[in-house]
Formats: structure tokens, C-alpha cells, sequence
């Protein structure tokens, strides 16, 4: 069997995305090895059947009929070696089916979760969450159906063959019969694929669509009971997912007419052959024994027929799934390495947004007020590399550094972070500090009463995304766990906006003495952190037009003040900076 192959690969390699079929190609190059193996494995295991109705005819003839014992025992002993040589052969035909099967879908799962890796805040912007979970748990089977049944097509196609050769040796009519008979019947199913891939792409559609929906109600059931939106929601998903079966109901509609015909085509034509063959034996054209053979041929030519069309069947659904794949694949980040990278900046370089005239003091924090609010999160974006723009770090541009330094020294922990499902204490001490660290950050955050109502503390398993939390709770996880990474440079977005006035004034204090000697930025309009902050920069379309104290500005600035307390402006202020 040569080397064995363990998944999940070292590397699945660099995909070919330009096109479905191009993609379905480089799986199979991928896998060759292991896809010729099971091929070879299922043409023995085919054709080993496809001989057994003539060594039972011979049987017959030589031995019952010409009453030869010996003759008899020797072609049972043909039969029992030819069924034992079926039987070691579809086991390994097994073996290699069910490694392809998982090797297609590993390399596809860690092609999809390395793109997602890459694209980073990329990847929400431009694929909803139910596409990429669809592909999780639908296309990656079809693709490895697609693999599966390659071997069986194999053995179906020789296997034919092979039945033609000895109905032609046997009977010139017969044979003719089925070498025109079967492409006759393939040609007669072939009409109904096209309709059946065009239906199966818009349901797969469909399906995603819905998977999106109900990931979005599931992450927004808070706020939905909040304001009375659960059955607006509700009723919404009630009626797509009617028009998800509507066309799902469309697609087994026309898979059962093809489901049928496989049975009904291939009926009629095992009918009809063993017609011809009882009327050449009655005319003494052909012996007891070959009538039997025939018979036997005529009901196996089922097996290579219904694996024809649930071949055509499967490469149509895995076509359809590669499709949806290479979309993902083709997209590309919004930043990317540089081709000549620039040696790291010193620790202590000054950050500085060209675009917004930011400039970011070492060693203090700076909090950012935006007007627009969006503005504070597109800046941030920028400041970590998450998004295009002019940003230098002391004399290097972070365009000019690769990206996986920025992510090393500079984190971003936005206001959408979530948890991962897994142990609580692996989810937020990600970069491995200890136990010091990890407590610190807790103690940071005001977390620690999150921990007191958790049976297990640290050792408990967090359910996907962290829903067993509320949301103040998983918004000061997800803050400990930016403060236990301890990078050189923080930005943290809203990181208080879901927790009560108690909770964010014990934040805003205890934040300063845990960065100390460190960098952080902190985008809020919250007057608790802003009091107790370095300095804060106040933009407006995108621009500072203010840097300087909380109090400061309080004092000198009306378009800030109000966006802060919401107080009103007079005519003489709003017409001001």
C-alpha cells in the first residue's frame, strides 16, 4: 500500500481556484496515487463479478450437463478463487474510496480555514458566516463523494467492457445488443442532468442564505428579545426555509424521475436480453449453461449502469460545491506581504495614521472620538493592518513590514470579538503567559466574578462563540484575553461599551497600571475611560481636529463635549469647530 497518508496534511498545497473544474482537477492531481490504487482495486472487484456468470455457464455445460465431476469441482474451485480474489479486492477498494473521500475533504477544510486565516476581518466583509459554514458541513461531502465513487466508475466502465468481449465471442446478436444498449440507456438519463445541477446550484444558494439568516438570529437573540423582534425573525426564517424545501422538494422531484429510470431503463433492458437469449437457446443457438451466463450478464449490467448515472449524479453535486469553494478561494486581503519586506521598527517607534493626522505617543494611552463613530473603527482597522492605508511606524511604513510581525506586535481587539468553543483558560491566555498573566488581565477586565459563578473556572468548556456568556461578561473575556497577550501596542475598540458604570469605572482605572510601560489605544466615547486616559484625539470626517486631555477638550471643544455628554449645541457652537 506504500506510505500512509495522515490527515489533516502538513500542507494541502496551493489550490488551482481559477475555475470549479480546474479546482475538482487539481484534487484529483493531488491524490493520484491513492485514486489509481482504488481504481485498480475496483476494476478487479467489478470485472472479478462481471466473469462469475460465465464460469457459473461453463459449470453448467461441462460439468452438470456433460455429467463431469471432476469438471465441475474444477470450475467450483474457479468460482470460489474468483469470489475470494472479489472479496480481498473490494475491501481495498474500500480502503482507498474511503482515504480519498478524506483526503478531498481534509485538503478542502484546510484550504478554507487557511484562506479564512489570511483574510482575517477580511473575510466577513465579503462572505457571510452561513457560506462558510455551508461549506463546512454540505460541499465537503459532495466533494468527497466525487473521489469515492471514482474507483466504482473504474470497474463499471471495464467491467462493460469486459461483458461486451464474451457476449460478442458467445453471440454476435447479444453482444451488439449491449454495447449499443447501454450508451442508449445513458444517453436516455442524460437530458435530465443539466436541469438537475441547475436546480441543485440554486437550492445550495438558497441553503446558504438560510444558514446565514439563522446564524444571525442565533448571535442577535439577545438583542432581538430585547425589542420585540424574535417573531418578526422567526416568521422570516419560517418562510425562507419553505422556500428552501420548495426547492429542495424541486430537486428530488427530478432526482427520484432519475432514480427511477435507473431502475425502469435497465429493467427493460435486462427483459429484453434475456428475451433474445431464451430464444436463441430454445433455438439451439446457444447452450443451457450460456443462457444461464446471459441471464447473469443481464442482471449485472444493472451494477455498472446505476453506477454511471450516480457517478454523472455525484461529480454534478461536487461541481456545484467546488464552485462555492473556489469563490472563497479567489478572494483576496485587503493587505498583503510586501515582496521586500523592511526590518522591524524599534520598540518605543512612534505610530502615526497619515491619513487621519494621528499620531500615537509611545508608552501612553490614547483614546479616540470620532464623528462619525465608524471613523474610530476604520482607523483602527488601519493602525493594525487590517485595512489599506498610510501608516508609519517610526520610518517604516506597516505596509512595508510582513504581516505576521504587525499581528506579533500590534493587536486589535474589536467590539465583535468572539469566543471559540474549547477550554476557557486556552481561549484567553492564547499566547501561553501562565498563570500570572492570565490572572492580571482577569483582574484587569473585572472579570473575576465571570470566574466565581463558573463551576470549573478556567477549566470550563465554552459553548461556540462564547453564547453561554451575556454580553458583558464575554466582552471582558474577550478584553482579558487582548491584555494577556501583553503586545507592544494595543488597540482595543469599544472595549466597555456592554458592561454597567461600576464594572467600566474599575476597567478604566486599573487599565493604565497594567499598560504601563506599554502602548494602547483605546477608541470609546465613554467619560469614564476618556478621564482617565493620556491624551485623546478627537476626529471629525475622518481627521483630528483635536488632541490634547479629556478635560481639555471638555473645556475647549463644543462638537466634542457633545458627542460625549449628548448635550445640545447653540447656533454659535454648531457652526464651530
Amino acid at each position: 500500500m506504500g506510505r500512509v497518508r495522515h490527515l489533516p496534511l502538513e500542507h494541502p498545497g496551493v489550490a488551482d481556484h481559477r475555475s470549479p473544474l480546474r479546482f475538482l482537477w487539481w484534487l484529483i492531481r493531488g491524490q493520484w496515487r491513492t485514486l489509481v490504487m482504488a481504481m485498480l482495486f475496483g476494476i478487479v472487484w467489478m470485472v472479478s463479478q462481471a466473469v462469475m456468470p460465465a464460469v457459473i455457464g461453463l459449470a453448467i455445460d461441462e460439468g452438470i450437463a456433460a455429467r463431469d465431476t471432476d469438471a465441475l469441482l474444477r470450475w467450483s474451485l474457479t468460482l470460489l478463487g474468483i469470489g475470494l480474489v472479489q472479496a480481498a479486492a473490494g475491501t481495498m477498494r474500500h480502503r482507498f474510496s474511503v482515504t480519498n473521500w478524506l483526503t478531498a475533504a481534509y485538503r478542502t477544510v484546510q484550504l478554507v480555514a487557511r484562506q479564512a486565516t489570511d483574510l482575517g476581518a477580511t473575510l466577513p466583509k465579503r462572505v457571510a458566516t452561513g457560506e462558510v459554514v455551508s461549506i463546512g458541513t454540505n460541499d465537503l461531502a459532495h466533494l468527497g463523494n466525487a473521489m469515492d465513487i471514482v474507483a466504482r466508475a473504474a470497474g463499471a466502465v471495464v467491467s462493460f467492457l469486459v461483458v461486451a468481449v464474451i457476449l460478442l465471442t458467445t453471440s454476435t446478436t447479444l453482444g451488439l445488443v449491449v454495447l449499443i444498449g447501454v450508451p442508449v440507456l445513458l444517453l436516455a438519463v442524460g437530458p435530465l442532468l443539466k436541469p438537475l445541477q441547475r436546480r441543485n446550484l440554486a437550492q445550495r444558494e438558497m441553503m446558504g442564505e438560510l444558514a446565514n439568516l439563522a446564524t444571525d438570529i442565533v448571535s442577535g437573540l439577545r438583542v432581538l428579545r430585547g425589542i420585540g423582534g424574535e417573531r418578526v425573525f422567526h416568521d422570516r426564517y419560517v418562510r425562507e426555509s419553505q422556500e428552501v424545501r420548495q426547492a429542495g422538494v424541486a430537486v428530488g422531484r427530478l432526482q427520484s424521475v432519475l432514480d427511477a429510470l435507473q431502475i425502469l431503463l435497465p429493467g427493460i433492458f435486462v427483459v429484453v436480453v434475456v428475451w433474445l437469449g431464451a430464444r436463441f437457446a430454445v433455438q439451439g443457438q446457444i447452450s443451457a449453461g450460456e443462457l444461464v451466463a446471459f441471464y447473469g450478464y443481464a442482471a449485472f449490467l444493472m451494477i455498472p449502469l446505476r453506477t454511471a448515472t450516480e457517478f454523472a449524479n455525484k461529480w454534478i453535486r461536487a461541481f456545484v460545491a467546488a464552485g462555492r469553494v473556489v469563490r472563497v478561494l479567489a478572494l483576496r486581503p485587503e493587505v498583503s506581504a510586501p515582496d521586500s519586506p523592511y526590518a522591524e521598527p524599534p520598540v518605543g517607534a512612534e505610530l502615526v495614521d497619515v491619513r487621519s493626522g494621528l499620531r500615537v505617543p509611545a508608552y501612553q494611552i490614547t483614546a479616540i472620538v470620532s464623528d462619525p463613530p465608524e471613523d474610530s473603527t476604520r482607523l483602527a482597522d488601519r493602525l493594525g493592518y487590517y485595512a489599506e492605508g498610510e501608516v508609519r511606524w517610526g520610518e517604516v511604513p506597516l505596509s512595508g513590514l510582513r504581516p505576521e510581525v504587525v499581528r506579533r506586535r500590534i493587536v486589535v481587539s474589536d467590539s465583535d470579538s468572539a469566543l471559540f468553543s474549547g477550554v476557557l483558560a486556552d481561549q484567553v491566555d492564547i499566547r501561553g503567559r501562565g498563570p500570572g498573566s492570565l490572572d492580571s488581565a482577569l483582574h484587569t477586565a473585572s472579570a473575576e466574578d465571570v470566574l466565581e459563578a463558573l463551576p470549573d473556572g478556567m477549566a470550563t468548556m465554552v459553548t461556540e462563540r462564547g453564547r453561554s456568556f451575556s454580553g458583558g461578561q464575554r466582552q471582558r473575556l474577550v478584553l482579558a484575553r487582548a491584555l494577556a497577550a501583553d503586545p507592544e501596542i494595543l488597540v482595543l475598540v469599544e472595549p466597555t461599551s456592554a458592561v454597567d458604570a461600576h464594572t467600566e469605572a474599575r476597567i478604566a482605572d486599573r487599565l493604565r497600571a497594567h499598560r504601563a510601560g506599554r502602548t494602547t489605544v483605546v477608541t470609546t466615547t465613554s467619560p469614564l475611560l476618556l478621564d482617565r486616559v493620556d491624551n485623546v484625539a478627537f476626529l471629525r470626517d475622518g481627521v483630528v481636529v483635536a488632541f490634547g486631555t479629556h478635560r481639555d477638550l471638555m473645556r475647549e471643544v463644543a462638537h466634542y463635549r457633545h458627542l460625549v455628554t449628548r448635550e445640545e449645541l447653540s447656533e454659535e457652537e454648531a457652526a464651530g469647530v
